[in-house]
């Protein structure tokens, strides 16, 4: 059984036991987080479509911690203006492990 939620202004394909990596959330590491914005649900072979949502399905998850991504370069150059720009940020997230999916 797997989900397809709606997390962070991106969208994730999780099953139970996964640990995936969200944006920054406010929440302290062994909370519990649930996801009700289920857009689509694998029961058994049954392939559910929300519109937008399933109803009734949510997705619960444990944060396991917080932590920073390695850092991403961006780069741009424009060929004889001599304009050059180099920057780098990383990204915050917070992992949390998939405990169950339920429809």
């Amino acid at each position: 059984m797997y989900a397809i939620i709606k997390a962070s202004g991106q969208q994730f394909k999780v099953k139970e036991g996964d640990i995936v990596a969200f944006d920054n959330m406010d929440v302290e590491p062994k909370d519990t987080v649930e996801f009700k914005e289920v857009l689509a649900l694998d029961k058994d072979g049954e392939f559910l479509i929300g519109t937008p949502y399933v109803e009734g399905a949510v997705v619960r998850g444990e944060v396991i911690n917080h932590g920073r991504d390695r850092k991403v370069i961006t780069y741009k150059k424009l060929r004889r203006k001599d304009s050059k720009v180099k920057r780098g940020f990383r990204r915050d997230f917070t992992r949390v492990r998939i405990t169950s999916v339920e429809a």
